[in-house]
């Protein structure tokens, strides 16, 4: 008797329950699954042109997302086909840049964060730990995506992102909703102490950025007189890991920039707790696909 061929995983879009209010905005954060890609692990919907994936899988992915996120267009044409929205991405380096576009750039962009009041793009963030964060402007209907790594954060990408849809758009900060995607958490991000450093030096509250636990060692703890040493109380001590919380980072800086506490959402999933799920650079050690945190207008 024949099997039947085990279905395709769908296709799973993560959305802002606050940002899903508004019918003339398209948004979404991908997941990993639901795809035609093959390198990592059969079905995964990697949207990056990763230098291990092959660029027609991530063609087809990116097709797939955005039809799914409902990115759309009516084409007249006799097989009547829709016409995918254009995604506007960047060659994303940890920075502080951001760009206001008004149409398909004719070069490439380099940055961190994309603004925009123009209908029918998808403008987009990549990511596989970092956060993606969209800023939207209720009022004025212009949209932001910025990549929040902690070198961005640090740079206070979002705070700036704030600043110049005001310069663009003239959106008040009042009138922005804000979600925060997937990324590393608090429980899993660890830093070493020279990041700590340069938070302290940039953000009064940085105490509460970041919290000290204690490593263990099943090892050391079964046979703890193999560790023994000379200083007293007898025993070494462990060293402490350092962990960031960066979604509480940019919730602040959201906050400073004068975003209301109840205009912020945040997604609770952690890419590294999550790799069946995410993309995790952590997790995988440095090889695996690209997440997207995507926006636009409808027409």
């Amino acid at each position: 008797m024949p099997t039947r061929a085990p279905e395709k995983t769908k296709l799973t879009i993560l959305r802002a329950r606050h940002l899903s209010q508004h019918s003339w905005l398209l948004h979404g954060f991908s997941t990993r699954v639901g795809g035609y890609s093959r390198v990592y692990r059969k079905g995964d919907l990697n949207l990056g042109f990763t230098k291990d994936d092959a660029r027609a899988a991530v063609e087809r992915n990116r097709a797939a997302f955005v039809t799914a996120l409902g990115a759309t267009s009516p084409r007249a044409s006799r097989a009547r086909k829709q016409a995918l929205w254009p995604i506007v991405t960047l060659r994303q380096i940890h920075s502080d840049l951001i760009h206001c576009i008004h149409g398909l750039p004719k070069e490439p962009l380099i940055g961190d964060g994309l603004i925009t009041r123009t209908p029918g793009l998808l403008i987009a963030i990549q990511t596989a730990d970092c956060l993606p964060v969209i800023l939207v402007d209720v009022k004025t209907h212009a949209i932001g995506v910025f990549h929040a790594g902690w070198r961005g954060t640090l740079k206070r990408i979002v705070e700036k992102g704030v600043g110049e849809m005001f310069r663009c758009f003239g959106t008040r900060p009042r009138d922005i909703k804000a979600a925060i995607g997937p990324g590393v958490q608090g429980c899993c991000y660890q830093v070493g102490e020279e990041v700590r450093t340069k938070f302290h030096s940039q953000f009064a509250y940085a105490d509460k950025l970041f919290q000290e636990v204690k490593e263990s060692d099943p090892v050391r703890e079964k046979y703890p007189l193999l560790f023994l040493t000379a200083r007293a109380p007898g025993h070494s001590e462990f060293p402490k890991k350092i962990l960031l919380d960066l979604v509480e980072a940019n919730r602040q800086q959201l906050l400073a920039a004068g975003v209301p506490k109840k205009n912020i959402e945040s997604s609770p999933l952690c890419t590294n707790c999550r790799p069946e799920l995410l993309f995790s650079y952590r997790a995988e050690k440095g090889r695996t696909g690209r997440l997207m945190g995507v926006a636009g207008i409808r027409a």
